[in-house]
């Protein structure tokens, strides 16, 4: 494997003292013993729950090249016979470290935020970036104040582009992360109502959001949903941050990157978009709506970046939806198969809107049923009691046969649906997991969706350890 870093600029990149002898190359960065390659460097950051100082021992025996580690925890790890980098803030160096890959970069790169879509839209990117060059960006949702260094950390010198995703839940969180990333193109995908519970308004989540455009480099450009509500808002808060080139996907009939027609099916979707007079039909993986809004933002970025949009869009055909994204599972149960849609990773009210969208296009077999289970949607604050009782509309317009509701704030939503629909309701996530389990039948639809504090990727896990999944053609 090809060095990432020499122990050299590590050294210099993060100010630290080297101590032992220097390693030849370190071909990773790490910050979590049960992810560590041979050759990583390991940073030793403490977080709310751990100190990565706790395990040094395990990063020498996973074959970490390098330790890098606190001055103050130095006495107690001095005996560890591995080449170690001290610093005063380890959090500190590898932010530092970020800073210094992103200087050394040549390539082309993206930082995509919003209330819904981020890690889709980046993991999308990623897929149709790939058909024009070599791409870097995070496995995971690797979005916040030590996830994005961490990916900034990890860039190769050498690659064409770089994707990032940046988080927030609270206002001036997206900022520093984006001076770090100092993105050629900024993507706002939707604000929406996530994370109420910190902000009076979604205006003011506009707002946080709209922080992105101020790390966007002289000549960069930023990309927002034309669709959006805070459209308005979000063009001004860019060009504010100074950004000359402010572009428009959706099927706004002013959109830069416009959505012509779209054709959405139970596996996949069509749709035409059109960019500077030029139409495009593609051929997107997964199904739903919203991921037709992903693909429109991701086609956007490509062409922002002048890479090849048709070979983006030829490379979306293999593009599928992830576990807790929408992903999709067929299993086989007594007398049949049914679908399982994994929804399980997120939730706030535009996800569920789409989360129904996909039950609601499910294919059923003879004498299926629409199964919506559904947690809590998490950080709503004194919003969440309407909100989740709001949802009795998606539910019955999706034509869901029975819900199953688990969750404080899902009593709310099982008060509010209607006389008549079958409706179960458990406080706690496992108490659920033998009645809805057992409840399955062939032909079903299951849905899945909940804030990921839930646990409700509990449920999913119940449902495939229970069923076997069907081959193609059963």
């Amino acid at each position: 494997m090809s060095a990432l870093w020499t122990h050299e600029a590590l050294v210099q990149a993060t100010g630290g003292r080297p101590l032992g002898q220097p390693v030849a190359a370190i071909t990773g960065i790490s910050i979590d013993t049960r992810t560590l390659q041979p050759g990583d460097a390991f940073f030793a950051i403490q977080g709310e729950r751990f100190d990565g100082h706790d395990f040094a021992t395990a990063a020498m025996a996973a074959g970490a090249s390098v330790l890098v580690v606190s001055e103050g925890k130095l006495p107690a790890l001095g005996r560890l016979g591995v080449p170690k980098v001290v610093v005063p803030d380890v959090q500190k160096a590898m932010e530092d470290l970020g800073r210094a890959a992103r200087l050394r970069s040549r390539a082309k790169i993206v930082a995509v935020t919003g209330s819904v879509g981020k890690t889709s839209t980046k993991n999308m990117m990623r897929q149709a970036f790939s058909a024009c060059g070599s791409v870097h960006a995070a496995d995971r949702s690797f979005n916040n104040h030590w996830g994005v260094p961490l990916t900034l950390a990890r860039m190769p010198a050498d690659c064409d582009f770089a994707i990032f995703e940046i988080g927030m839940n609270h206002p001036d969180e997206i900022r520093p992360l984006v001076k770090m990333v100092r993105p050629h193109i900024a993507v706002v995908t939707l604000v929406a109502a996530a994370h109420l519970g910190f902000f009076k308004s979604v205006e003011e989540i506009a707002r946080a959001k709209g922080e992105i455009f101020e790390g966007v480099v002289k000549g960069g450009a930023a990309l927002v949903n034309r669709d959006d509500k805070r459209w308005k808002t979000l063009s001004a808060l860019a060009e504010e941050a100074g950004v000359k080139t402010i572009a428009g996907f959706g099927e706004n009939a002013r959109a830069d990157i416009r959505l012509m027609h779209a054709e959405c099916g139970a596996q996949s979707s069509t749709f035409a978009v059109k960019i500077d007079g030029e139409e495009t039909e593609v051929r997107l993986g997964a199904p739903g709506r919203h991921m037709v809004q992903n693909a429109l933002a991701t086609l956007g970025a490509v062409h922002l970046a002048q890479a090849d949009v048709r070979k983006a869009a030829m490379a979306l055909g293999s593009f599928g939806a992830e576990a807790g994204r929408g992903a999709r599972h067929r299993l086989k149960v007594d007398g049949g198969t049914f679908t399982l849609i994994d929804e399980s990773f997120n939730a706030n009210p535009a996800s569920m809107e789409a989360a129904f969208d996909l039950l609601k296009r499910a294919d059923l077999g003879d004498g299926g049923r629409r199964i919506a289970i559904l947690g809590d949607m998490a950080e709503l604050g004194s919003h969440a009691e309407k909100l989740h009782a709001g949802l009795a509309d998606l539910v019955t317009g999706a034509g869901t046969d029975c819900v199953y509701l688990a969750g404080r704030e899902m009593k709310a939503l099982a008060a509010a649906l209607p006389q008549g629909l079958p409706v179960e309701y458990r406080e706690a996530t496992d108490d659920l997991r033998d009645l809805v389990v057992k409840a399955v039948k062939p032909g079903d639809a299951v849905m899945i969706k909940s804030s990921k504090s839930i646990g409700f990727n509990r449920l999913v896990d119940a449902f495939i350890n229970t069923y076997p999944g069907a081959a193609t053609g059963d």
